[in-house]
């Protein structure tokens, strides 16, 4: 039978995530904290747990999330500028410190506090998130479409760019023509 356990987080529980992330991202920024040394980390802490069939749900489907997370600073054709770069590789540098606040290798609990960070940072790069996902869905789309037709299945981030203009385009030209229907 489950059992269904929740808690909230005080705004001082939050300033304390706050600041051990801010700490973490202060790390990064000096350069003490190199990104692929950052995304290797993340990676390393989402394969532990993806792995971990002890662990709680609540916890397991938090961390599933660093998975994009990493695949967004590791993408080669996604190219994130620097200053986006550096923001997402900020958020995670708290993976790379391996005396986090609950040490991964308590039994159950372990990743609770990784999983509390990751839900912080999700809430803080959702527009990086969902950009990048967009841009696996075109890229797997697209990928797919091309090959059917027996072309290059190498798609960029100028490609979905290109794809993304030519939407708005339509959809400038359709919602124009339908103002100038009701005028006339």
């Amino acid at each position: 039978m489950p059992l269904q356990i929740s808690f909230e987080l005080s705004d001082k529980d939050l300033e304390h995530f706050k600041n051990v992330a801010a700490s973490a991202q202060q790390s990064f920024a000096a350069g003490k904290l190199k990104s692929q040394e950052v995304a290797d980390q993340a990676r390393k802490v989402f394969e532990e747990s993806a792995n971990n069939k002890d662990l709680p749900e609540f916890i397991s489907s938090r961390l599933a999330k660093l998975e994009v997370l990493v695949a967004m600073v590791t993408d080669e054709e996604w190219q994130l500028p620097e200053d986006e770069l550096n923001r997402v590789c900020g958020a995670m540098a708290y993976f790379a410190n391996p005396d986090d606040l609950i040490p991964d290798r308590i039994p159950g609990i372990g990743f609770l506090d990784d999983a509390i960070m990751v839900e912080l940072m999700v809430d803080d790069l959702r527009d990086e998130m969902e950009a990048y996902q967009e841009f696996c869905v075109f890229q797997k789309t697209e990928g797919d479409r091309r090959q059917k037709q027996g072309l290059s299945t190498d798609i960029t981030k100028e490609d979905w760019l290109s794809d993304k203009r030519a939407v708005l385009h339509h959809r400038m030209r359709v919602r124009r023509n339908r103002r100038a229907s009701r005028l006339w």
